[in-house]
């Protein structure tokens, strides 16, 4: 398949294809006939001698000086270069190869007013496999000014600017976009396995499948709870769970009980976000901004990703809760009088050994980590007087973004403890007969762990493990 580039119509699933898939992408005709009709304006706004920002003259406080025609391709490269401010670690290369698409896409919507060619040159360093160095650190979501310097230095090349273009390559937030785009993919993928490791949860606990009951949805009808409750009711299909009497207690704890409402939140989250990043993957970030039936370019603010930033913020705050009821689960498990199992889910009654009890502390450690990682970024002010306090707002969406890219990281892993957990717990209740869906996430769990017999110790890592959740297997059982 190839992703076609219209300015208009690229999808999160078109994003993960081409950074992680190495799809090839290519521009679609009437994307390159809409540049070239917007490229002509520029050339008319500049034969007419108009002093229009970044176009004839500098940028930020240097609004006030002047570029003269003859210095005009000149100024866009060392514009490139004043700004590779950037620190810190090279960005991930899927990274990289997602900001390079929304840039070009930016380009083909046509209201950067750059060539068609300049587009063409990402395009096709995009096909190329090329592995520009870029650095994570240094934008603060009003326009990734640092990194994305370093992109276009390391992908132009000797590639010639013309006037206007050396902004449109910096002056957006392609590069915030493409982080926030892996990491909602990522989190969608672990919603998925939450839900699998939530389901074995319950049978490892002998819960109450009441809580499953249609019409908890009928009466509180938001969409991600019925949709959670039509996974969770798949996954259990044919489960032990449904026999009338299976269940230990009238009521489980709230970690239990609530889960398709907490499961249920963050799938409406995580549906809002998808929405809001779309709209942003297609949308003008461009400041001045080319209006194409008008003849000239304005200067506009749509450089300001509040509403993409802040929907990340919001995000990561009901995935906490997410992973805080996962971890306090799995830590129930652990414990002999709210299971009636082993202490630790230790092979047999009575053995001093920790068992799987050290899979709680290790839990804990991730949770606490990815709770902190909650707080919002996207209201944060550090200063306001760079250029002369022209330059008095912020976003962060880069760090909106990269922390929910930690926070999944951690959430993986905690998903990775929750199913060993279970599936001990499963083991010792001497495997009652499973549902549909949790049976096979059973199975590919003890294909990569076997059960924990006396006297055996805890593998050294449960990187096996991390790798089916990552591959997005145990998500698509619920499908």
């Amino acid at each position: 398949m190839t992703v076609v580039l219209t300015g208009n119509d690229l999808t999160l699933e078109e994003v993960v294809r081409a950074a992680r898939g190495r799809e090839r992408v290519e521009l679609a005709p009437e994307a390159v006939e809409r540049m070239r009709e917007a490229r002509a304006v520029v050339e008319r706004v500049l034969e007419r001698g108009e002093i229009v920002y970044g176009l004839t003259t500098g940028v930020g406080v240097r609004k006030r000086v002047g570029v003269r025609a003859g210095e005009l391709d000149a100024f866009n490269s060392r514009l490139i270069l004043g700004h590779r401010v950037g620190t810190g670690p090279e960005a991930p290369q899927d990274a990289v190869r997602a900001t390079l698409l929304r840039l070009a896409n930016g380009f083909a919507k046509g209201t950067a007013g750059v060539r068609p060619e300049l587009a063409e040159q990402l395009v096709a360093a995009l096909n190329a496999g090329a592995r520009p160095r870029v650095r994570m650190l240094g934008s603060v979501g009003e326009a990734d000014l640092a990194p994305l310097a370093d992109l276009a230095a390391g992908v132009l090349g000797d590639f010639p600017l013309a006037a206007k273009e050396g902004l449109a390559l910096l002056n957006n937030n392609s590069f915030s976009t493409g982080l926030a785009a892996l990491a909602v993919s990522d989190c969608e993928r672990l919603l998925g396995t939450l839900n699998t490791a939530g389901a074995l949860d319950l049978e490892a606990f002998e819960g109450n499948l009441t809580i499953l009951h249609p019409a908890v949805g009928e009466t509180r009808p938001f969409p991600g709870l019925r949709e959670t409750l039509g996974r969770l009711q798949a996954l259990l299909a044919g489960s032990y769970l449904w026999t009338e009497g299976a269940a230990r207690n009238l009521q489980d704890p709230l970690s239990f009980r609530c889960l398709p409402q907490v499961h249920g939140a963050l799938a409406d989250a995580l549906d809002f976000v998808r929405r809001q990043l779309e709209i942003e993957l297609n949308a003008s970030q461009e400041n001045p901004l080319l209006v194409t039936e008008e003849g000239r370019l304005i200067p506009v603010g749509n450089f300001d990703i509040l509403a993409l930033a802040s929907a990340l913020d919001f995000l990561r705050i009901v995935l906490a809760s997410a992973l805080t009821s996962a971890a306090e689960r799995l830590l129930k498990l652990l414990q002999s009088p709210l299971t009636g199992l082993p202490e630790g889910l230790a092979a047999r009654p009575g053995l001093a050994d920790e068992a799987l009890s050290e899979l709680g502390a290790s839990g804990l450690a991730l949770v606490a980590e990815a709770r902190l990682l909650a707080q919002p970024v996207s209201f944060e002010q550090p200063s306001s007087t760079h250029h002369e306090g022209i330059e008095d707002r912020i976003t962060m969406a880069p760090l909106a973004a990269r922390r929910l890219a930690e926070m999944v990281d951690l959430g993986e892993r905690l998903a990775v403890i929750e199913l060993v957990v279970a599936a001990q717990a499963i083991d010792l209740r001497e495997r009652p007969p499973l549902g549909e869906g949790t049976g096979r996430a059973f199975a590919l769990v003890r294909e990569r762990k076997s059960f924990m017999g006396e006297g055996e110790a805890l593998p050294p890592d449960l990187e096996p493990l991390r790798q089916l959740v990552r591959s997005g297997a145990l998500g698509e059982l619920s499908s």
